[in-house]
């Protein structure tokens, strides 16, 4: 009892030391660099400033660069060698015996206590691979250019008769100062004033209004003004980015001089049109674009891909800036962005990298219309640029529920929907329900990913009162923002099963992994085997032959297209079977479990499509080959072990495995599509499926086949649409 009563205290004390460690945050900053090195800036006490290089050691930029999400470092730099920085200089001497979990836990002079230059800045350069599953969370307000004068909180006021519009477009601006919301006098408003104000609120651009309207309505009511103006450059995030104008002097009778309240408003992007309260009808389907977003969690964030010459590829995020990512989101009919994100912190991309070195004056229409260097040489996927974007307040989350789940990611899907004349809550019917329909009911609620979706919810108890079912016969694209987008049986339900225990349910996550295939090792791979059927007898009973093999004899020959699969997962999660331990099925032939029932589709088509040959590779040993430098191997399939695929590893099926091919016996000689689509069914979640299939163009003489042109996902777009340059 002594010791436990000694490491009590010993934890108590601990915790007390980690409560009373300052709070910093850090950054990489300077010119010309990439983004897994720079110089080392400390956000504390509402203020950036640099750490001086005197006695500063390897071990400390250890520490450092784990805190920023990187493995470690590769070495450190003095004497300000990415330029010199500003403000204050908050560490000197720092001493780390590279355990620290922060720099702010290192010995040092004491913040603010220093006797340098910033001609001594330090910087760092970090391992370029990031720890697996990292999250950086921003919990501190760091902005650095905000208004002299601090206000509480600004909106879009709407008049009386716009109220129920959806989303608020138009309205008075307003600022909360001091408790008390007050008006904006428009003496000094400028249009790039509007602009920040409506990107702010997740609109691209702002447009004229009806004055008569509000100078009629100003003159009737009360006006309570803000004592200053704003000047804006119009390439702000937001409006407490923007210089603080002359203070104005306050009238007697509450007027601004000649001017009136400022008033705004603005144009939503064409996925956000003005609805009624009732919400959308149906999904927004965009014009092929030239820029897009993919593997975000949310509406309005993901990695930026562009469209070059008929091929999709990505942007190196050497210099990538928030001015650049507000060209992507207002591109792409969000407003501003709220973070232009590096270190490919929303996945990896496939293909070319398109861009480097992005510069933007902050008014172009297209990212493809700023200054680029079109030389990505020395940038990796590793650096993929993506954006956050701010998007107008839909109410989307206020139409739908989890209830009776654990936390607040899972539970009982519940919808609100009018019935006679009310508005009442009620269920979903899970028949057909899937994970592409969870992943909307997860994106609708802004709680990123689904990680499950459930057909029997009666282990929740939800609301009583909301056991009807309200929505029935729903199928999702995945596209779609909200449940109601999707194609459903309106008023006319149709659910045999009824609710209750048997309705929809999802659980969701905030990260997901991310599986592709190595397009080129299959190319490369790819041959014919002509294969006894007594050689075949296991593949027969695991219906991996085509169908007239079964009234072959044991003499006879299967011709075999073979080849070699590698799959990456280059998500922020690992990917893991469906299904747990007791439920994998033991396939006594080949002396195996299955964890997935289908893992990936094999397909030979014709030009136009239609399947000549097919195939399919059941998830036997779902295991960690081979990984990236720096990551441990978790899963392994030997004695009945776990199965997955880490981030940052990737599983072989090499090409001389049971299954591992077609069955092009009865194929004739010609030109055909060779497809390869993993995780067909959708069975576990992923952040982006429009990676999980490869095609090649095939040429079969009869005797020898030839493979080329292998592509993964989208990387070119469909024949046929245009192609796009820039």
């Amino acid at each position: 009892t002594k010791i436990s009563h000694i490491f009590f205290l010993l934890a108590l004390v601990q915790a007390q030391s980690e409560s009373q460690q300052p709070k910093i945050q850090l950054r990489l900053a300077g010119d010309k660099r990439k983004h897994y090195e720079g110089r080392l800036e400390v956000f504390y006490n509402n203020e950036w400033g640099t750490i001086c290089d005197d006695d500063f050691s390897i071990e400390a930029a250890h520490v450092a660069c784990r805190e920023l999400g990187y493995l470690g470092a590769v070495a450190w730099s003095p004497s300000a060698k990415f330029g010199q920085g500003e403000g204050r200089i908050w560490l000197d001497n720092v001493h780390c015996t590279g355990g620290e979990k922060s720099l702010a836990e290192c010995p040092s002079n004491g913040f603010g206590v220093s006797d340098c230059r910033h001609s001594e800045d330090v910087g760092v350069i970090c391992n370029q691979k990031r720890i697996p599953g990292h999250r950086f969370i921003n919990t501190m307000n760091n902005n650095v250019e905000t208004l002299e004068e601090r206000v509480e909180e600004i909106r879009i006021r709407p008049i009386s008769s716009h109220l129920k519009r959806i989303p608020v477009t138009e309205g008075y601006v307003e600022i909360k100062d001091r408790g008390k919301w007050r008006q904006i006098c428009d003496e000094q408003w400028t249009p790039l004033n509007s602009r920040v104000t409506c990107g702010m609120y997740g609109f691209p651009g702002e447009k004229k209004y009806n004055n008569k309207v509000y100078k009629s309505l100003s003159m009737r009511k009360k006006k309570n003004y803000w004592g200053f103006s704003v000047n804006c450059t119009g390439n702000e995030a937001h409006l407490s980015s923007c210089r603080l104008g002359k203070a104005l002097e306050p009238k007697r009778n509450g007027t601004c001089g000649r001017g009136l309240p400022v008033v705004v408003s603005c144009v939503p992007g064409r996925a956000f049109a003005s609805s009624s309260s009732t919400g959308f009808r149906k999904a927004y389907r965009p014009e092929q674009p030239l820029v897009r977003l993919r593997g975000g969690a949310n509406i309005g964030e993901g990695r930026v891909e562009v469209l070059k010459n008929g091929v999709w590829g990505t942007v190196c995020d050497d210099n990538w800036n928030l001015r650049a990512a507000t060209i992507v989101c207002r591109e792409l009919g969000f407003g501003s962005a709220k973070e232009a994100l590096t270190g490919a912190k929303l996945g990896q991309g496939m293909g070319p990298v398109h861009m480097n070195e992005v510069e933007c004056s902050g008014f172009e229409k297209s990212l493809t219309d700023c200054y680029f260097n079109n030389d990505a040489l020395g940038c990796s996927h590793e650096e993929d640029a993506a954006v956050r974007c701010n998007i107008p307040a839909m109410g989307f989350q206020k139409r739908i529920r989890l209830s009776g789940g654990r936390n607040p990611y899972e539970g009982r899907v519940e919808v609100l929907t009018e019935k006679n004349g009310s508005l009442v809550w009620g269920t979903v019917c899970s028949e057909n329900w899937g994970m592409i329909e969870a992943m909307v009911v997860c994106r609708q609620l802004g709680l990123g990913f689904a990680s499950n979706a459930f057909q029997e919810t009666w282990y929740w108890a939800g609301d009583a009162s909301a056991d009807n079912v309200v929505m029935s016969g729903v199928r999702c694209s995945g596209t779609e923002m909200s449940l109601p987008q999707c194609l459903h049986h309106g008023k006319h339900i149709n659910c045999p099963r009824g609710g209750g225990r048997f309705a929809a349910g999802v659980s969701c996550s905030d990260t997901a992994p991310d599986l592709v295939l190595n397009a080129q090792l299959v190319e490369q791979t790819t041959y014919l085997e002509d294969r006894p059927m007594y050689a075949l007898q296991c593949a027969l009973e695991e219906n991996c032959l085509s169908s007239t093999a079964k009234k072959n004899d044991h003499s006879s020959y299967r011709r075999l297209l073979r080849f070699s699969s590698q799959i990456h997962n280059v998500g922020q999660s690992d990917f893991r079977p469906k299904m747990g331990h007791h439920a994998w099925t033991w396939h006594e032939c080949h002396r195996h479990y299955h964890s997935i029932e289908v893992f990936t589709h094999y397909d030979l088509l014709s030009l136009n499509g239609t399947k000549e040959a097919e195939g399919h590779k059941a998830s036997f040993c779902l295991e960690d080959t081979q990984c990236d430098e720096g990551i441990q191997k978790r899963y392994l399939c030997a004695n009945f072990g776990e199965q997955g695929i880490t981030v940052g590893c990737w599983d072989t099926y090499r090409h001389d495995i049971d299954c591992q091919w077609i069955d092009i016996t009865d194929v004739k000689p010609g030109d055909y599509i060779f497809q390869v689509v993993i995780n067909p069914n959708y069975d576990v979640a992923e952040s982006d499926y429009t990676n999980n299939f490869m095609k090649c163009k095939c040429r079969y003489d009869g005797y020898r086949i030839w493979t080329y042109h292998c592509h993964t996902g989208e990387l070119r777009i469909i024949e046929g649409l245009p192609a796009g340059t820039f």
